[in-house]
């Protein structure tokens, strides 16, 4: 049971587009349709994002759809302006909302994907793995994938690598 961030980006390092749209991941090769996107989200027993991803993704579920479980929504505001009846809305220190995922994740990984969250748990030393799927586009702006200035430095060991897919394990 490890808790794995995974995400698309952009080539030149972006999670979302100007505007944070994300249609731009579903072009191309690589992606959760490769065989690493699929032993992910095999190996997903709960999902843990933010507030922001809905907002960007409405009421569809992780992976189109072929993947389901529990979804938590991290969120330090009152969720009601986009409430999604059957995602799980959680708040508070991430240690606890981690805590909570591996839970309802049971003997599975618990995925965490969008900015702040997987940062947050990065930050305080929750994330064992992170998967991160390239997509052969450069959008030129949006939101970063990771920015986080003035922490010290995560050192990665490279697991795997086909040229557009990575498993990274973090070094503690």
């Amino acid at each position: 049971m490890s808790v794995i961030w995974h995400m698309t980006m952009s080539l030149d390092g972006f999670i979302g587009d100007r505007d944070d749209g994300v249609g731009w991941m579903f072009l191309g090769e690589g992606g959760v349709s490769s065989g690493l996107g699929a032993e992910v989200i095999a190996r997903c027993g709960a999902f843990l994002c933010g507030g922001r991803l809905v907002d960007v993704m409405g009421e569809n579920r992780p992976y189109g759809g072929t993947w389901s479980g529990p979804i938590l929504i991290y969120t330090r505001k009152d969720p009601a302006s986009k409430v999604v009846p059957e995602f799980t809305y959680v708040s508070g220190d991430i240690r606890e909302v981690v805590a909570d995922g591996l839970k309802a994740a049971g003997s599975k990984d618990l995925v965490v994907t969008g900015g702040a969250v997987p940062r947050l748990a990065l930050e305080a030393g929750l994330v064992d793995e992170i998967v991160l799927h390239i997509a052969p586009v450069l959008l030129g702006e949006g939101v970063r994938y990771y920015d986080s200035p003035g922490v010290s430095p995560t050192t990665l060991k490279v697991l795997t690598s086909d040229g557009l897919n990575f498993r990274f394990a973090v070094v503690r």
